[in-house]
């Protein structure tokens, strides 16, 4: 078998949508898998949508999710040029080549391609008028996920428009004939062009590559096809919401292949390894942003302490997410980021995103921390909280010096002895230092928070919070 050659072929015109990755990775893990090349090729003859902006989103996105090209821009290759741009005379000389077969002819300023077949007059329902077709052979096309499908063309087809700029069809054919494509892997949603295309390589004497038409992406209700105006479609959003980028392409990979095992967390190795055409489905993927957020949770805890507080550090206080809740971290010195590095030590265990950190931590880093009104209605009304606060900050207090084991050895001896439950002191507490009932673990939030705080703070609480009546 010749070389692997895939290809990814965005245009600029938008942003990087969550089908185009999947589109994307795809043809990226048959490359790697078969040791074959993954080539990416810019769409961008559309001149009046096409912008640098867009180009750089995609590219951006490309690097960010871990793909890197063998051929392509920045990459460069013997293939090229790799922007439809710059291909005008290819183009010009392959339309040469159907001009020389008569396979072309003009028509109210466009160039059209000229179907073979017994040629009939019908009526267009949709055009609401008599139209010519043509009775062309069917094309049959050996998908690797859609299986054998049939079609025949009816029309002849435009090949460049009426501004001089190439078609679709006819681009997408010439690129993947002159740069060896082998595989097309591409979404559902362009089956129904391949007999178009298919009919194109026939006319230049080429046999056309193989094609795996990938199932589509649905929206997470399943009432459509996912589109960039859905909520959580875009790759960008999951980069400014520092989404872990390995959770999102181990994710984007169950998008309609699986390794036949149940198994959903995996190295992109073992995804290699595993990957190929054979194990895609048939049936549409839902996207289920809930199951992606649990995957990227399950990212954030396995990964190393360096690189979360190195993330963390990058969001909270590069990005000056600290500063917007008031906490000035210009004049920090080594101190103050050795406790940045301990708290983010402590709480990585719970974290469920990044992008949570400034509720999850703010209250270690200021004294000016809002009381969650959710979680004190529900706190406050257990029991009587103002009492076990006001006994556990006298049990605190005979703490010499705070350790997790002495901490929650003083909890158990002031719950055997007043008969409440450890809970009854725990939950209130947490409400009262950090101003939420969800955090790292009680113990270790006491201890890095320090004595001489959570008896202020306690302190603070029971004089700012009216004990009900």
């Amino acid at each position: 078998m010749s070389e692997v050659r895939v290809r990814f072929a965005p245009s600029p015109t938008g942003f990087f949508h969550i089908g185009g990755a999947r589109t994307a990775l795809f043809n990226w893990l048959y490359a790697r898998h078969t040791g074959g090349r993954f080539v990416l090729r810019i769409e961008d003859t559309d001149r009046q949508r096409n912008t640098a902006e867009a180009l750089r989103v995609i590219l951006e996105g490309l690097h960010w999710l871990g793909m890197d090209w063998d051929e392509g821009p920045e990459a460069g290759g013997d293939y090229g040029p790799y922007f439809q741009s710059e291909r005008s005379s290819i183009y010009l000389d392959y339309l040469g080549k159907l001009k020389d077969a008569d396979r072309v002819y003009e028509k109210d300023g466009a160039v059209y391609f000229r179907l073979e077949g017994e040629r009939y007059r019908a009526y267009d329902n949709y055009k609401k008028c008599e139209v010519e077709k043509v009775k062309a052979a069917p094309q049959v096309i050996d998908d690797l996920v859609r299986g054998r499908v049939e079609r025949a063309e009816e029309q002849d087809f435009v090949l460049f428009r009426r501004n001089g700029e190439p078609g679709f069809h006819f681009v997408n054919v010439v690129d993947d004939l002159t740069m060896g494509i082998t595989h097309v892997i591409r979404g559902e949603d362009h089956l129904s062009n391949t007999s178009k295309h298919c009919e194109l390589f026939k006319a230049f004497g080429e046999e056309p590559p193989v094609f795996a038409h990938i199932p589509l992406i649905l929206k997470g209700s399943g009432s459509g096809k996912m589109s960039k105006r859905d909520e959580g479609s875009l790759v960008e959003e999951y980069r400014r919401r520092r989404f872990i980028p390995e959770a999102v392409r181990n994710y984007l990979c169950l998008l309609g292949w699986s390794p036949k095992d149940d198994r959903e967390k995996m190295d992109i190795e073992e995804v290699i390894r595993l990957f190929d055409l054979s194990g895609i489905n048939s049936n549409n993927a839902r996207f289920d942003e809930r199951k992606l957020a649990f995957m990227n949770t399950a990212y954030l805890r396995e990964m190393s302490r360096k690189r979360f507080s190195g993330e963390a550090w990058d969001y909270l206080v590069r990005a000056g997410v600290l500063k917007e809740i008031g906490v000035d971290t210009s004049g920090w010195d080594q101190r103050d980021k050795r406790y940045f590095e301990e708290v983010m030590k402590l709480c990585q265990e719970k974290a469920r995103s990044i992008e949570d950190l400034p509720h999850f931590v703010g209250y270690f880093f200021t004294e000016d921390y809002p009381i969650d009104s959710g979680a004190a209605r529900k706190v406050l009304k257990q029991g009587d909280p103002h009492a076990r606060l006001r006994e556990i900050r006298r049990a605190l207090e005979e703490v010499a010096s705070f350790s997790e084991a002495k901490l929650e050895e003083k909890v158990n001896e002031l719950s055997e002895r007043t008969g409440a439950r450890p809970g009854d002191y725990i939950h209130p507490t947490r409400l009262a230092v950090s101003g939420t009932n969800v955090g790292p673990s009680f113990y270790g939030l006491l201890c890095m928070l320090g004595k001489a705080r959570v008896l202020n703070r306690i302190d603070r609480f029971l004089s700012a919070t009216p004990a009900p009546v």
